[in-house]
């Protein structure tokens, strides 16, 4: 195996050092990837090629079509009536609020699928009404960012469907059914974390438990949860592909946000679809990019060179896990997620796979990792907006989640080391 140091170095230097100067990811990719490619002398026609390769899939057409139900449902009222329903779940415990935020989040993340949506969207209703009964402005906004998370987890995520045309064309229910009990893992650590502190600070409790109020607030979320069965149980079911159920979504979120709970009407839908193309177009070019940065990957044996490096340090399997995690959380502090996902999956998933795990279960833990990257600086975008929301000082934000890293670090061990709490649904359920 012929190995071109040289260009390796031009490509993943000038990287890193763009990078490092605050350049937008989609244009490091690009430039790093042409500086190679000329370096080596090839067409730089290949860069073209390339992109249009990277985006030109079928399966890849659901990612627009989620990223745009998620963006419709969250601007259609579905918020409040999600906060009315986790308050009636779990507004009875201690740290009320902060336990309703993480449900909040949990629910919300099914519709949604992004971290960032998630936390502008309830961030910016629950963080005042948190300060508002006595909370901690930096614990509040420290909850709201470490709960978002969960929507990268709980399915329909767009994420998950990079990641399975990256890893290849899996099973994209899989992916989704594998998502749910490491959502609710997750969910259930940052309770406890936040009980824990809500304890120590003496914040309130809610009102006591009903279950006519529960019963209530779940007939009225009920529209807006039928969103996620529609699409999971559509796909894992075989009765339609993912970009089909994608589809299918924004049909439904339409009705339910315009007709049912009237949160929209046609002026605010093409504000919410101009919202929408802002947030596709960076998705698309990442992706698009981050295909001619795979290509120069490919053709200079990247993959094979950090196999061998990481195996040549050990072969111990633990710790080649743990080293797969450290070097998704080092990604994760200076790249965004998508990019990320694209150029990561090619490289790391074979040594996972060498040491016994699954496609699947990889993909549950790179997504945890990344979400884990949003709440990091220099670049997590989570923790700013979380930030600006909130209104806190990012230094103040950061403070304040060091206790939730440690929960989110606690659930990323246990995926890692205990693959059947990613593999329990797909299993179950026969999904291939």
């Amino acid at each position: 195996m012929a190995v071109n140091g040289t260009a390796i170095a031009v490509l993943l230097v000038s990287f890193l050092v763009m990078i490092m100067l605050r350049f937008q990811i989609a244009y490091a990719v690009a430039l790093s990837s042409m500086f190679c490619l000329m370096y080596q002398g090839l067409p730089l026609t290949t860069i073209c090629q390339h992109m249009v390769k990277g985006i030109n899939s079928f399966s890849l057409m659901a990612v627009p079509f989620f990223i745009t139900m998620g963006c419709i449902m969250g601007s259609g009222g579905i918020s409040e009536k999600l906060i009315a329903l986790a308050n009636a779940c779990v507004g009875w415990m201690t740290g009320g609020m902060a336990m309703v935020n993480i449900v909040a989040s949990y629910f919300f993340g099914g519709i949604s699928g992004s971290a960032a949506a998630d936390t502008a969207s309830l961030g910016s209703i629950l963080i005042p009404m948190m300060v508002e009964e006595g909370y901690d402005d930096d614990f509040s906004t420290a909850v709201t960012i470490t709960s978002s998370c969960e929507g990268l987890l709980v399915p329909p995520s767009h994420n998950m469907v990079i990641y399975a045309m990256s890893a290849g064309g899996i099973s994209v229910g899989s992916l989704f059914l594998a998502g749910y009990i490491p959502g609710a893992l997750l969910a259930i650590s940052l309770m406890v974390g936040s009980y824990i502190i809500s304890k120590k600070r003496h914040y309130p409790k809610g009102d006591k438990f009903s279950i006519v109020t529960f019963g209530k607030q779940f007939l009225t979320s009920f529209w807006a949860l039928a969103a996620v069965v529609i699409v999971v149980f559509g796909v894992v079911g075989g009765v339609f592909t993912a970009t089909e159920s994608a589809a299918v979504a924004v049909i439904y979120s339409l009705l339910v946000s315009v007709f049912i709970y009237k949160g929209l009407d046609l002026k605010g839908v093409w504000k919410t679809l101009e919202s929408c193309i802002d947030t596709l177009s960076i998705v698309l070019i990442l992706i698009a990019t981050s295909s001619v940065f795979g290509y120069c990957l490919t053709t200079l044996h990247v993959p094979d060179l950090a196999a061998n490096w990481i195996i040549g340090i050990t072969q111990n399997p633990i710790i080649i896990a743990l080293l797969i995690d450290l070097i998704l959380l080092v990604l994760g502090c200076i790249m965004d997620m998508a990019p990320i996902i694209l150029i990561a999956t090619p490289i790391l998933l074979p040594i996972a796979q060498s040491i016994g795990i699954s496609p699947i279960q990889f993909g549950i833990m790179i997504i945890l990792n990344c979400g884990i990257g949003l709440l990091t600086p220099p670049v997590g975008a989570v923790l700013f907006i979380g930030s600006a929301v909130g209104k806190v000082k990012m230094e103040k934000v950061v403070k304040a989640t060091l206790p939730f890293y440690l929960c989110m670090i606690i659930v990323l061990l246990l995926l890692t080391f205990v693959p059947e709490i990613s593999m329990f649904l797909p299993n179950l359920l026969g999904s291939k």
